[in-house]
């Protein structure tokens, strides 16, 4: 900095920062006044009933945004998988193959619109010709929706996102992956369990990467009586991608056929 700009103020333009669709130049300042001052000032303890309304607000616009944009899709299913996969892994090209059969099948493919495995899911569907739909996430560190995604959405929040997972998809397969996979899963395991939501298929694909924890579900969770007898059944675990998509389509015949009224849940 120089002199002149250190005498009068001001500083040299820093290149900027984008965080969704805030753009960041230069560090907050810090409060100024006093310790006493923040104490005593009554507006500092009561900034949440100023702060919060908005924040409803725009908790209210994701949500609007969200369903307005995939009101109008296909039947979708959502693909989960690790962000970390790279493009010449096994698990990659998995990925690409099922998207691209659930594509033939006549099903969107949704996914957190990152790198790895949902890219790989976005690649399979796209280079079928088919709906491929990207839900990213607002995070600390730089994540862009791949090139793959056809219909692309950003969320700011984890909760708004995940609503519409679960409301614009027929079924939820679990590629290899890590937290935020196991997020999705548990969380659709519990709305199935506990009918919150229409159960529908949630397939855990690659046997070696899931056994340990079906094992541990069966041996912890069912063992000890902290699930019931049949909700080990709520999984599908398989290594086949034809398998997959027969499931997916069974499920989304018996759903059809059930809201015509002519035959119960039989999956």
């Amino acid at each position: 900095m120089s002199a002149e700009a250190e005498q009068d103020g001001s500083r040299s333009p820093k290149t900027p920062t984008f965080r969704g669709p805030i753009m960041l130049r230069r560090d907050r300042k810090e409060n100024s006044g006093t310790t006493d001052q923040r104490l005593l000032d009554e507006r500092g303890p009561t900034d949440w009933v100023h702060t919060d309304p908005w924040r409803v607000l725009r908790i209210q616009a994701e949500f609007v945004e969200g369903f307005g944009a995939l009101a109008e899709v296909p039947r979708a299913v959502s693909v989960f998988g690790s962000a970390r996969t790279p493009a010449d892994h096994p698990e990659y090209q998995a990925g690409v193959a099922i998207g691209g059969a659930l594509a033939r099948a006549g099903f969107a493919v949704i996914t957190g619109g990152g790198p790895g495995g949902m890219e790989a899911a976005n690649k399979g569907a796209s280079e079928a010709g088919g709906y491929s739909i990207g839900l990213g996430i607002e995070l600390p560190f730089e994540q862009h929706l791949n090139e793959w995604v056809d219909l692309g959405i950003n969320f700011r929040y984890f909760f708004a996102r995940k609503t519409m997972f679960v409301k614009y998809s027929q079924a939820f397969v679990c590629l290899p992956g890590g937290f935020g996979t196991m997020d999705e899963l548990f969380e659709a395991l519990t709305l199935v369990q506990t009918r919150k939501i229409t159960r529908f298929p949630i397939i855990l694909f690659g046997t070696k990467y899931w056994s340990g924890l079906v094992d541990w579900m069966r041996d912890s969770l069912l063992g000890s009586a902290k699930i019931g007898p049949g909700d080990l059944n709520l999984l599908h675990v398989t290594d086949s991608v034809e398998e997959l998509v027969e499931i997916v389509v069974a499920a989304a015949e018996a759903r059809a056929a059930s809201e015509d009224g002519s035959v119960g849940d039989q999956w």
